[in-house]
Parts: C-alpha cells; sequence; structure tokens
C-alpha cells in the first residue's frame, strides 16, 4: 500500500508518487453516496497541481487527479 493516505501537502504526496510513474496502481473513487469505482490504472504525468492516469482495459482512456482528491480522501491509491 502506498504511503499516501497521512499526507497532507502537494509535495508530499508529490514525492510519494514520482517512483510509481509508468507502474500500475489501483484507484478506488468515491462517486458519492456509497457509490465506488475502482480500476487498475497507470500514472503517466505528475504536474505541479495534478497527475494523470491512464486506465488498463479495453479502452485506453486517461483521467486526471487533484492532489486535493487524495488529501480529502475521494481517491484511494494503492499498489
Amino acid at each position: 500500500m502506498l504511503d499516501i493516505q497521512g499526507r497532507n501537502s502537494a509535495d508530499s504526496i508529490k514525492k510519494t508518487l514520482a517512483p510509481y510513474i509508468g507502474k500500475t496502481v489501483k484507484i478506488k473513487c468515491n462517486l458519492g453516496r456509497n457509490k465506488y469505482e475502482t480500476f487498475e490504472a497507470t500514472i503517466k504525468k505528475i504536474y505541479n497541481f495534478l497527475f494523470l492516469v491512464e486506465i488498463n482495459g479495453k479502452q485506453k482512456s486517461v483521467k486526471s487527479f487533484s492532489y486535493a482528491d487524495v488529501i480529502s480522501k475521494t481517491i484511494k491509491i494503492s499498489e
């Protein structure tokens, strides 16, 4: 499990995610009202305010998440 959940700043989250660029991780998104979406994705790029992931599956698509999503626990990232 990535030790991201205890982080409370964008810089510390960026440093934690940096070694995982190009590697597959599991992302669990909270969609609200007890609805969750779980998928495997590859971390593509890390920017100052967000990071991009490419979803693995039949249709390759790219999603972006902000570091605030991680801090507010809207998404959870694990290996």
